[in-house]
């Protein structure tokens, strides 16, 4: 993970500090110019793209917190092991459907060809053939619905306590969370409206207007969510158990999502002219469901 980390500011650090321009006072302000190769390692024709890489890193990063957590806990190995597992299949099929079913879903919903898409990292030709492109649309509405349905049935299959599954995972998810982000800045994807704010990045390969780097602002937001949590934790471990912690990662993080959604651009073209765009509306049962759990997690943590 160390070398990763060290690859990724050797290589698009430096590219982005050259490329800064301008000049003070009546000049052009200092943009930056983000353009790059989003795959990280080639070797011969197979690539790892930094999006995969930064998935990796942050499921690598979750799973060995996890684990601490749970050592702490006295939870035993053999009921930790399969936690991720369960984790990813429902973090991957979750976001997958959701982008599908709450953004096309008049395209992949239209034919039995493109249903298969949803499921299958391909894209059916015209000619009939098909290509592999693997899954170019997730939305973390949908991962975060499925990822608790996921954890709900481990810990059936387990016999771990759901609220302290759920607790332990809130507290490391915001990590994972600020890493995929870094993923979409690397991929210039989920890009920010136009701006003219001195931090603008200019994403080449989109267009030359200065844009919010949205995915920055929330990979920066996410990182100061774990940090908030994983210092109430070490101070009220009581809580987990309780819903607190569950409570307080979704109701931060998509609070958070609720109002940087105004910095972003539409995703999809359905969603100009509305009021509240799709990630905003997505968010508020979330939103009230965390405040629900940290405030009853909060009333357990003082009579405890």
């Amino acid at each position: 993970m160390i070398s990763s980390i060290q690859a990724l500011m050797s290589n698009a650090l430096p590219s982005m500090l050259s490329s800064l321009a301008g000049m003070a006072g009546g000049g052009p302000l200092l943009f930056i110019h983000w353009n790059p190769d989003p795959v990280a390692l080639a070797i011969g024709s197979f690539g790892i793209r930094w999006y995969s890489l930064c998935w990796c890193i942050g499921l690598l990063s979750v799973f060995v917190l996890e684990a601490k957590l749970f050592k702490e806990q006295n939870i035993p190995d053999e009921k930790f092991e399969p936690l991720f597992i369960y984790s990813f299949l429902g973090i991957l099929i979750g976001a997958r459907l959701g982008h599908c079913l709450f953004y096309e879903p008049g395209y992949f919903l239209s034919s039995g060809k493109h249903v298969i898409e949803m499921f299958l990292p391909i894209r059916f030709m015209a000619d009939g053939s098909w290509k592999f492109i693997g899954y170019t649309g997730l939305a973390s509405h949908g991962g975060t619905i499925a990822f608790i349905f996921a954890l709900w049935l481990y810990s059936r299959r387990m016999k771990v306590p759901y609220l302290t599954v759920i607790d332990n995972i809130g507290i490391v998810t915001p990590l994972c969370a600020a890493a995929i982000r870094m993923g979409n800045l690397m991929n210039s994807e989920i890009i920010g409206k136009p701006t003219d704010v001195p931090w603008a990045f200019i994403f080449e390969q989109v267009d030359q207007l200065p844009r919010h780097p949205g995915q920055l602002y929330e990979a920066l937001a996410y990182l100061t969510f774990f940090v908030i949590g994983w210092i109430i934790y070490r101070r009220h471990p009581q809580r987990v158990g309780t819903g607190y912690f569950f409570g307080l990662c979704i109701f931060l993080i998509f609070t958070f999502r609720f109002f940087i959604e105004y910095t972003k651009e539409v995703q999809v073209s359905f969603e100009n002219g509305m009021i509240f765009n799709m990630g905003q509306l997505l968010s508020v049962p979330f939103i009230l469901v965390g405040g629900y759990w940290v405030w009853r997690g909060s009333r357990h943590g003082l009579q405890s």
